[in-house]
């Protein structure tokens, strides 16, 4: 661990930077939370001929990655690209066709869509984190990108979803691997929207929540933000005020899957893709 650098790091992403983009992002994070690992441990604290590593994660985008050839962004260019999300019209008829698909996959991007959950959050949804009496799905710190644990209020769609999935006494998964050891691959959500011929990604049905939300209710931003796990407001505000306003929250759940609820018009369904979202 101690003898990687930067530059090795850069060897392996640079030949998918500009043609697998989002492959590409998703290894650099996972490399990244490698070696923050390693580095907690004490395994990079000096290279291999005792010298102190100036740079303890040679995965880090700012400041490190950023800086080197091939990994520039072009000037006025985000040097992070936006997840493709759906316009928020068009998701009640992508609910009538993402129903009429069996499989896992399905139902595990079903119950990301209703959450506003990030893709890891929804196929690595265990039993032991969901009560179905309360309605509430509690995510654990340890799977949360923001390292604090997040409760999810459940809408009746919801509930529904889950009490209809079976259980396998092998695994602990609601949406588990063909290794019942493991939880149902992120790749899985990708290729079935790639198959519904659909260029977006599952991460941005979070944005199509998001803008419905702005757009379409009068519910305050921090109960949105506070939906999709984002922290709201300074930290001494944050101090002060540590209720995560789980039934405002829920409101807004209900709304959600009420508007999600496929509305039928004619056999058409046009999907359209933002772009920018």
């Amino acid at each position: 661990m101690n003898a990687i650098t930067s530059t090795d790091v850069a060897a392996v992403l640079r030949p998918i930077w500009q043609t697998k983009k989002e492959t590409a992002r998703r290894l650099r994070w996972r490399l990244e939370a490698v070696f923050s690992a390693a580095a907690v441990a004490g395994y990079r604290e000096k290279d291999a001929t005792g010298q102190v590593i100036t740079v303890r994660n040679p995965a880090a985008w700012k400041g490190n990655l950023d800086q080197l050839p091939g990994f520039k962004a072009k000037a006025g260019a985000a040097t992070e690209t936006h997840h493709a999300a759906m316009e928020f019209r068009d998701v009640p008829a992508f609910m009538a066709q993402l129903r009429g698909i069996e499989g896992l996959a399905a139902k595990a991007l079903e119950l990301a869509i209703l959450t506003a959950a990030r893709t890891g959050e929804a196929i690595g949804c265990r039993w032991d984190e969901i009560d179905l009496e309360a309605g509430l799905w509690t995510i654990p710190a340890a799977r949360m990108k923001a390292g604090r644990p997040h409760e999810v209020p459940l809408s009746k769609p919801a509930l529904d979803l889950l009490k209809a999935m079976p259980r396998y006494e092998a695994s602990p998964y609601v949406f588990p691997g063909t290794n019942s050891t493991k939880h149902l691959s992120n790749m899985a959500l990708l290729m079935l929207l790639r198959r519904a011929g659909l260029k977006v990604t599952a991460h941005g049905f979070r944005s199509s929540f998001r803008t419905w939300a702005a757009e379409c209710t009068t519910f305050p931003r921090e109960i949105a933000e506070m939906a999709l796990a984002h922290r709201v407001g300074s930290d001494v505000e944050r101090a002060y005020n540590r209720t995560t306003l789980v039934e405002r929250r829920r409101a807004l759940a209900d709304a959600w899957a009420a508007f999600c609820e496929p509305v039928a018009e004619g056999n058409v369904i046009v999907i359209k893709v933002a772009a920018n979202a």
